[in-house]
Parts: C-alpha cells; structure tokens; sequence
C-alpha cells in the first residue's frame, strides 16, 4: 500500500506528529506529494530522474520522498552535516536535476548554484534563499501524481571510511519496492504494527533506517513522531505524550539514555512501549541487559545494509539466550579467513552472504565487484562469527581491525567496555603508529559533563580495561576530546579521529 491508499480511506488519521508541533493526516501528507509531484514533472522530471534532498527531520521530508516514490523517481537523502565539497560531489554523483535545501543552509545554498549542471529545480524548504524557489509557493495545485510510477531511493554509504557512494537498484516493477515490502511485512508480523501504532525514531531522515522505516510505517497507515534530533530526556517525554507503542534506536542513543539519572528515567511513563527496534553498531550486551531490565523483554535487533543483501534478526527471548548475537542470516552466511578460505563455527573472519538482491553502487563497477568473491558471496566489510546453533555474531569492521605484533584486536571490544564506565560518555578506539609492535591501542574519550580529564582519568580506564580484558586488548594511552564526530544517528566518523594520529605516517588502513 502507499499513502494515496491511506488517504482515500482514512484521510483523517494522522500520519506525522511534529514532536511538540503540528499533526499531519494522510490526506494532508498526499495533496503535498501530489503537488509535489506535479511540481516536477512540470521542471521535466521523468522516469528514472534523480532528486536530492538536504533537509533536517522535518515533514517536508516525507512530502518530498514520497512525491518521488510516486512519481518513479529516485530520491538521495544527504547528510546535513556533511561539508560543501561532500555535498557538491553527492549532487554531482547522483545526477540530480531538482535539489530540496533547508532555508537555514544560506552559505550552502549560495555555493551550491554554481554546481550541479544537471540541476532544474532548486527549492529552499522553510525560508528564502537567494536562486531557490520557496517551497510551497506557485507549486500546481494537482491532487494526482501527473504520471504515477514507483520510485525508491538512492542512499549514499555514510563515507565512515572513505568517500561514499551510491547504493542503486532497478526501479521498482508494477508489483513494489522489493525492499519496502520486506520491511512493511517485518513491521506488521514480526513487531506486530497496526494502523493504530504509533512509532517514533530520533534517526536523521537521511539515513537509510530513517527513511525506509518512516514510510514502512506510512504503507501501514500508522502514526510517526517527528524529532528534530535525538535528546534521551526529550524521547522519554514524547514516549510519555503520545503513547508511543514502537520505537527505534541506535546503541549509542541507548548508552545516553542509561547516563540519565535516575530520577529523570523514573519521572516519565514508558508502559505503551510494545517493541524497540535497534542496528546500525553492535550493542554492547551489559547495554542491552540494563535497557531490557528497563523497559522490558521487548528489545528486538536487525542487521543489514543500505546495499540490501544482507540481513539477520533476533527477538528478545531468542537475544537472552545467545547474548550479543544479531540472529539468524536471512540468506546462508559463511564466515572466510584472510587467505580466502571459509572457517569452521567460532571462528572469527569476515562475513559473507549467498543470495539476496541485486545492486550496484552508482557508476563504480570496480567497487560493486570488490564486495563479492569467486563463489559469488557477498560482505559488507564486517567480522564476525557463526555459533553452533546458526547465530551470528559480530566483532567490528573489518577496516577498523588493529594488527599490534602480528595479533589482530577488534576495538568494538575494548569501546564497548569504556561506555559502560561512569565517568565515560563517549569511546573511540583505534590502532596509532608504534615503531615496535606495528600498531599500538589508543582510546580517546568524551568524558560525562562535569568529569575532569587528564593523567588520572588516564589511569584509571587503562586499569579498568586491564580488570575486565586481557592486557595485549587494552589502550596504552588514552586522549580526551570534548565532544567525539558521530553522524546523529551514531555511527562514529572513526577515521576522522584516527588521521589525527596517522599524518605524518603511511597508514595500514586509508
């Protein structure tokens, strides 16, 4: 189903709630796609044309997404955050000829009209901007997509560890989005959504779960709340409001919710919370522990990538029993060594997939042949293993992985532990150069508010580590940064930190 569905048949009920702001119904949410819709095909989008969009979570957000799912376009959510030159290669790349921007992002938008010469349509969404066009005004007043084909989106990989690029698939035939049908399925049988649901997910829209999951939810006809960014108090208040009954984060929206003081966690009523959905890192299993203990045996976990072919998930009951496993692969997995050989149940390599759909990332043969091997699997770069029962487990990226005397050391491990201690808020570890051993452990920390950083603190995490993990793991020096770079939906720009480090050195890992 698709919003002109909900629309027709329930056109009342509300399809976006703006955190503290305005309610959106599905009647409201498809006249906006419709004149959307009409607005590009009347720029001279067709088919196949591609849309970019750099907006924070706002509802013009789904407006536009869904005009270019209706429409047979494809749609590039791109990350606010990222600089000019990043977002001038995206508009670039992905061929976009109409470009929506956030009336906030002046300088952007004024360095932005001299790229992009494929670019038609430029449109400033909530504010004027010198060479855009306002965002609801002179649009066509059509309440029917001028030429309606399926569309689907064009993500681009978070660029963690390297420049990103497009993961693109076929448009979708008369029969849907293969992806989005999956996900539809998940959310009405496995987390058991109705249209009466009502779920909420601080995620940045420009982020694959953001969006695929936010529209799921609008196939099913149910309610999303809208945040403009995560804020744990905020989310706890909102679940409270509006009788939130699914939700979904991130492992690290999890450890800043648990640093919330006691007293602000008891203060607001989480009992409409029917299922919690997390991905994108490993969670830490004393994380998932507390936060079960909090809201209950209601946790559920997912793994998979933008590039569609991968994929596992476990429930709660299943995740007490395997503890930090991601579940059963959809697809047979097999786990392969450095010498390209696969390993036996236990045993750590990188995880490849049989099967799944095709893709290609947009104009690189070369990359989208280097994640399959001769049998024809496929990886998206991680490590893992396989236990006896057929769970997998995960140990980091690969990419990450420190070689320090010849042994290698996966720091998820050793950033799993620092975030559970008090005084710790934030943890990045990663190899740095060392003249003996290759590569030495290094950790640089955010501390809590309030915690003083220096030789002290240092000493104690080094000790702490040593108490819980086997010497060779630990960091052997420890810095401190106010505030480490997270993309908000709390994937860690670990290479950023990293160069630091690495400058005046050739690096192992680019």
């Amino acid at each position: 189903m698709n919003i002109a569905d909900h629309a027709t048949g329930s056109g009342t009920s509300p399809a976006l709630i703006v955190a503290d702001g305005e309610t959106i119904t599905y009647g409201q949410l498809h006249a906006s796609a419709c004149r959307i819709a009409a607005l590009l095909h009347e720029a001279g989008l067709r088919r196949g044309d591609g849309v970019a969009l750099m907006l924070p979570n706002r509802p013009e957000f789904l407006e536009i997404s869904w005009a270019c799912q209706l429409s047979g376009l494809y749609y590039t959510p791109v990350n606010t955050h990222l600089t000019f030159d990043e977002v001038a290669y995206i508009v670039d790349d992905s061929e976009a000829r109409a470009v929506f921007i956030d009336g906030s992002m002046d300088e952007l938008a004024a360095r932005l009209l001299d790229h992009g010469p494929r670019v038609e349509l430029r449109v400033a969404v909530g504010g004027s901007l010198p060479g855009w066009r306002p965002y609801g005004t002179g649009e066509p007043s059509a309440l029917t997509v001028p030429e309606p084909s399926d569309g689907t989106e064009m993500l681009y990989s978070s660029g963690t560890t390297g420049r990103p690029k497009a993961v693109r698939r076929d448009l979708p035939t008369d029969d849907g989005s293969w992806a989005q049908s999956v996900l539809e399925m998940a959310l009405r049988h496995r987390y058991a959504m109705t249209a009466s649901s009502v779920y909420l997910s601080p995620a940045p829209l420009y982020h694959a779960a953001g969006i695929n999951y936010t529209m799921a939810v609008n196939r099913l006809g149910a309610a999303s709340v809208i945040l403009p960014k995560f804020d744990p108090e905020a989310v706890l208040r909102l679940i409270e409001r509006h009788r939130v009954t699914h939700a979904q984060f991130v492992p690290t929206m999890f450890v800043r919710m648990l640093k919330l003081p006691r007293s602000v966690r008891d203060r607001y009523d989480t009992s409409s919370l029917q299922c919690v959905l997390h991905a994108a890192a490993p969670c830490p299993v004393d994380v998932k522990h507390q936060m079960m203990e909090w809201l209950g045996p209601i946790i559920h976990e997912y793994y998979g990538g933008t590039e569609g072919f991968a994929g596992s998930a476990i429930g709660p009951d299943e995740w007490l029993a395997h503890p930090g496993s991601v579940g059963k692969p959809m697809t047979s997995v097999h786990v392969v060594g450095e010498d390209g050989a696969e390993l036996s149940v236990g045993q750590s390599g990188e995880i490849y997939f049989e099967g799944g759909p095709t893709f290609e990332y947009f104009k690189d043969p070369e990359k989208t042949a280097s994640v399959s091997n001769e049998q024809g699997w496929r990886t998206l770069g991680d490590v893992g293993h396989v236990d006896a029962d057929g769970y997998l487990y995960l140990t980091d990226r690969s990419t990450f992985m420190i070689v320090s005397g010849g042994v290698n050391i996966y720091p998820q491990e050793v950033e799993n532990l620092l975030v559970m201690h008090p005084k710790v808020l934030d943890a990045a570890v990663f190899g740095v150069p060392d003249d003996e051993f290759g590569e030495a452990v290094k950790a640089v920390i955010q501390p809590l508010d309030g915690v003083i950083s220096g030789s002290d603190l240092e000493v104690e995490l080094i000790e702490y580590c040593r108490a819980h993990l086997a010497a060779y793991k630990c960091p052997r020096t420890v810095d401190f940064d106010p505030e480490l770079p997270r993309d908000p939906n709390g994937k860690l720009y670990k290479r950023r930190i990293r160069e630091r480090y690495w400058q005046d050195r050739k690096s192992r890992i680019l």
